[in-house]
């Protein structure tokens, strides 16, 4: 494909990587460090004058730092010229900060879309939004694709008995309760997998078979520490959304077909 770069932060470079190599790319030269004081510096290590530029940056780890770098890199890439500069953003960081719930509280979800179209991003390119009205919070295309027909392609592949399976949206204790009224296997499938505080502890002590996450947040240290971990990888579908957008196509495909 000519006329296209990926750039990728430091968030997540494995799936960008994965990601680039989906596309037969190599991912763009680019250096990303802190001075002494902390602040973001980057440095775009190639041309970018007329290309149409992806920059693949996920809502994980230090949030605030990546979320500085994202803004710094769309910035840079947008004043060297680049034709269209596009935010490939896995897990949108402050996604969950969506609306107004209590007095004086901040709609920080807001505030990061307007970040990103003030850098100068000219598209989003995102996974499983925690509300879809959050497109509606920008005044530029959000393509927010979703995890589900992967989720669905590894149930088949994965678990043999998923014809006599029963799917269910559950609250805390679902799970208890599944295996108290008969289940013979509990599997816990999420999109994005953050295993805040105990979770670790608490899946290695839980009756599920496994938790299966999705790759849009690094999971390989906490595969480690929990056996029960399995990954489902959804760079082909971030890669074929790229490809799509590059040459024009609909990504609409992608809502319901995991691309083989």
């Amino acid at each position: 494909m000519p006329n296209i770069k990926i750039f990728s932060g430091s968030s997540h470079q494995d799936l960008s990587q994965k990601i680039a190599d989906r596309l037969g790319l190599e991912l763009g030269k680019v250096v990303t460090k802190k001075f002494s004081n902390q602040e973001t510096c980057v440095e775009i290590g190639e041309s970018v004058r007329g290309e149409d530029v992806y920059i693949v940056q996920s809502g994980c780890g230090e949030i605030n730092d990546n979320l500085m770098e994202l803004l710094i890199m769309i910035n840079a890439c947008k004043i060297a010229s680049a034709s269209r500069v596009t935010a490939v953003i896995p897990c949108f960081p402050y996604a969950r900060q969506d609306k107004k719930d209590k007095s004086r509280a901040p709609i920080s979800a807001k505030l990061v879309a307007n970040m990103l179209s003030v850098a100068g991003a000219d598209h989003i390119i995102t996974m499983d939004l925690h509300a879809s009205q959050i497109q509606g919070f920008f005044d530029i295309p959000v393509d927010n694709l979703y995890a589900e027909p992967a989720v669905l392609k590894w149930i088949k592949e994965n678990i043999p008995e998923w014809k006599n399976c029963t799917i269910v949206s559950p609250d805390a204790g679902g799970a208890k309760r599944l295996v108290s009224a008969g289940a013979t296997k509990v599997y816990a499938i999420l999109t994005h997998g953050i295993f805040s505080g105990p979770a670790i502890s608490r899946i290695n002590n839980a009756c599920f078979e496994a938790v299966v996450v999705t790759n849009t947040i690094p999971q390989e240290d906490k595969m480690k520490q929990c056996p029960k971990i399995q990954v489902i990888d959804i760079s082909m579908i971030l890669a074929e959304a790229i490809r799509r957008t590059h040459n024009g196509e609909s990504v609409s495909y992608l809502f319901s077909h995991v691309p083989l």
